[in-house]
């Protein structure tokens, strides 16, 4: 009986690891900072993750490797997508630390809403996101929303558009700077 009283040690009195980020784009065509409000009441194991990569400077000069206009900005591939190397297979790899369980919600999937990129499996997300464009229904319940663009959609709009089926990005990429956290 008392096993059922016991509450886990990672819900009991845990603070929050990040409020948001500061994404400091630069580029070709894109120039400026993308704020996002990073939802951990929503997704948790996810914004844990993505606040431990950027304290660690991860995502410090990591690619746009996927760009598709009128859909979203894929980044994020810490294993492939450091700018200056060959990004040739950026969007295929993730960070050191395992995948994780997906914690999809009801936040619908708008211009703005930040989600967790995955391959097939639902619980194979780690490293990589993407910040949509516009609204996307048939995402819905499909990916983990992570956050929301609170201020640079501008910038967001002028990212250097890719391949219109594929996203993938002809010559240079745009590139994530500089990704800090803001508590």
């Amino acid at each position: 009986m008392l096993r059922n009283l016991l509450i886990p040690l990672a819900f009991v009195a845990s603070p929050a690891l990040a409020t948001g980020l500061a994404i400091e784009v630069e580029g070709e065509s894109a120039s400026g900072t993308i704020q996002i409000d990073l939802l951990d009441d929503v997704a948790p194991g996810h914004v844990a993750r993505i606040a431990e990569l950027a304290k660690s400077g991860a995502y410090d000069g990591v690619v746009f490797h996927r760009v598709i206009d009128g859909f979203m900005a894929q980044t994020g591939d810490v294993e492939f997508g450091k700018s200056g190397g060959d990004t040739s297979r950026a969007g295929m790899g993730g960070s050191d630390q395992p995948d994780l369980v997906q914690e999809f919600s009801d936040i619908p999937f708008e211009r703005g809403v930040v989600g967790m990129a995955r391959s097939q499996s639902v619980d194979s997300a780690n490293s990589q996101f993407f910040i949509m464009f516009t609204e996307y229904p048939s995402l819905n319940g499909q990916y983990t929303v992570v956050g929301r663009v609170t201020e640079g959609l501008d910038v967001l709009d002028s990212l250097k558009l890719g391949d219109p089926r594929s996203g993938a990005i002809d010559g240079q990429h745009d590139v994530m700077k500089s990704v800090t956290v803001t508590e």
